[in-house]
């Protein structure tokens, strides 16, 4: 199965968080299963660790190259196929950074892994 992870999930599974459902981390340990991360996920964490709102346990680059690495994700690049998703994609969300996790999933017919109801609106499989 192909599952783009959300910011949220991306990094409660780096982080041993333990507010990760047992299905997600199921999903994401599945070796069957291919991961994906989206560039909109690590700008998201960029931008939320200048603001000061977020911090990691050691510096940004080495740190999201390594789990991204070491977690065998494929980053799933931002393409105009994506971009094109939103200009049709309805306002059920303002998140910029949501929005574009959810229009990648609909134009790669992919499933995000999520804990955000929200992004049920879209009618995109959304598995928590």
């Amino acid at each position: 199965m192909r599952l783009l992870l959300d910011t949220q999930a991306f990094l409660w599974f780096i982080l041993a968080e333990p507010r990760l459902s047992a299905t997600a981390l199921g999903l994401i340990t599945d070796p069957l299963n291919h991961k994906h991360v989206s560039p909109a996920s690590y700008w998201e964490i960029a931008i939320k660790i200048r603001l000061g709102k977020y911090a990691l346990p050691v510096p940004f680059e080495p740190f999201m190259s390594d789990q991204i690495a070491r977690n065998y994700f494929t980053i799933l690049p931002i393409t105009v196929k994506h971009a094109a998703v939103l200009t049709t994609l309805p306002l059920h969300h303002r998140d910029p950074f949501d929005r574009l996790l959810i229009a990648q999933t609909m134009a790669e017919g992919m499933r995000i892994v999520s804990i955000d109801s929200v992004l049920d609106a879209y009618g995109v499989t959304r598995l928590w």
